[in-house]
């Protein structure tokens, strides 16, 4: 009998925000181990003091198939998924929902999942439902938050996809929007049963033409910028993203970040993307400019799908999909090339302290804003994540700052970011197996012990824990 999964109880419960932002995709599974720093918390930290993850148990899973289809469950699929939908549910239609539901193939349920995402007609969801019922045992419901619902519980099962899935979710998402034909592809290591849409659509345009209107989450191409002195529309209390590349400092505000969630810019010499993804609370840094010989310079946009809530971005070039945590290309010619992209610190501060800190700064300009202050943080996701997630390692509660880097020997460590900054703080020092944590600004860095920079970014730890399931966590609570 397959091991039952767990889900953090936000997680379970969270709706469904149809007009939600993009973030990204990956093709690791999160995994039960859990790994502890052997360095306890300074005897200053109560490690009852560090919020922890609360527990959801999804009972036992039903027994999967394995191998083909059987026959009526295949010309099922055929009927329903096996060309370009229309979008006009047929009494042919209804029936295969049926004989799907029927079939006693829980994995069959990952395709039902595909057509309730799309699906607009209350009748058809709740058909939908009603065989995802037979199939799991669960009970949805018959809302749009059934999606997200059967999805945590695929996930939290860990249910196998069916036989020829990615043809027949490739079916479903063009139906809906036909310019994600070429991201769907066999030659990738997406796990495709996580990918969904994130209520946008895609950002196609071309480089440098980010000032016109699209129906998408719209990229900033070589942003226009300013002095410190000319900012004068930042509070000091205004979160940032600050950037140094070689001796040169750049804030990009938060509250431009949420509308644009993807720059391509330039500084210190050297090209790189930057994506936000508000739904895990990452902004990333990687060059453009490091890639292998004949290799055209990536492009990254938004996509308008999701991978088990974070934004899934692509190379506008090449259309290749890149994990925006592992800044590794996952599909398409570069995946084809092996290309990984070279990571950069990124430090969220307030603009007040990154000023005081880069007094030389420059800073994007207001106008990139777009008029918006959307604050999701503290709106829109301030209960949690709103797309499913998978499992979520209970050490931590689900939307806690860490600060993620690899070690040298090639193991993730997270930081709880409030306990760092607090020992700080106090004046103590924080050092993990040779890494130090510093301040910045008013947020954290991580060095070595020459005080070089070490490559980190921060990030909601339901994000960096379901990347890097092995993941250490200080303080070790």
């Amino acid at each position: 009998m397959p091991t039952p999964r767990r889900l953090t109880r936000a997680a379970a419960v969270a709706g469904i925000a149809l007009t939600a932002a993009s973030c990204s995709t990956d093709d690791a599974s999160a995994g039960d181990s859990v790994a502890a720093v052997a360095d306890g918390p300074p005897a200053s930290i109560d490690p009852a003091s560090v919020p922890r993850g609360e527990i959801v148990d999804f009972g036992e899973p039903p027994v999967f198939f394995e191998g083909e289809l059987n026959p009526d469950a295949a010309a099922a699929v055929e009927v329903l998924f096996g060309e370009r939908l229309s979008g006009i549910i047929a009494q042919a239609e209804n029936e295969a929902i049926a004989t799907i539901g029927e079939s006693g193939d829980v994995r069959l349920t990952w395709l039902l999942s595909d057509l309730l995402r799309v699906a607009q007609d209350p009748a058809l969801i709740g058909r939908l439902s009603d065989a995802a019922t037979n199939l799991t045992g669960q009970e949805f419901g018959s809302s749009f938050s059934v999606w997200n619902q059967l999805t945590n519980t695929l996930i939290a099962w860990d249910v196998p996809e069916p036989p020829n899935y990615l043809e027949g979710k490739r079916n479903v998402y063009t139906a809906l929007e036909n310019r994600w034909e070429p991201l769907f592809v066999d030659n990738s290591s997406v796990d495709w049963r996580f990918v969904s849409w994130g209520g946008v659509l895609i950002d196609d345009r071309p480089f440098d033409t980010t000032d016109d209107p699209c129906r998408c989450i719209p990229a900033a191409d070589n942003p226009e910028f300013q002095t410190a002195e000319e900012a004068t529309w930042l509070t000091d209390d205004a979160v940032i993203f600050g950037v140094v590349v070689n001796g040169e400092a750049r804030a990009y505000p938060r509250q431009i970040m949420e509308v644009r969630e993807m720059v391509n810019d330039t500084l210190g010499g050297r090209d790189f993307a930057m994506p936000y993804c508000t739904l895990c609370g990452a902004a990333q840094v990687w060059f453009t400019d490091s890639v292998p010989e004949g290799v055209e310079r990536p492009v990254l946009r938004t996509s308008g799908l999701l991978s088990r809530s974070n934004k899934v971005m692509y190379d506008l070039v090449s259309q290749s999909i890149f994990d925006t945590f592992l800044g590794t290309a996952t599909s398409g010619v570069l995946h084809d090339e092996g290309v990984a992209l070279e990571g950069h610190t990124v430090v969220t501060s307030t603009w007040g302290a990154w000023v005081e800190q880069h007094p030389d700064t420059t800073v994007l300009i207001e106008e990139l804003a777009l008029g918006r202050d959307f604050d999701f943080r503290n709106g829109r996701d301030s209960n949690g994540p709103i797309f499913p997630v998978g499992d979520v390692d209970p050490r931590l509660a689900i939307q806690e700052d860490v600060l993620g880097v690899i070690q040298e020997n090639g193991v993730p460590l997270a930081i709880h970011v409030n306990s760092a900054a607090a020992a700080l703080e106090r004046g103590e020092v924080v050092e993990i197996d040779g890494i130090r944590i510093i301040q910045a600004g008013d947020g954290v860095q991580a060095i070595d012990a020459e005080g070089n920079e070490i490559v980190a970014h921060q990030a909601f730890w339901f994000a960096w824990s379901q990347f890097y399931p092995s993941t250490e966590l200080w303080p070790n609570v």
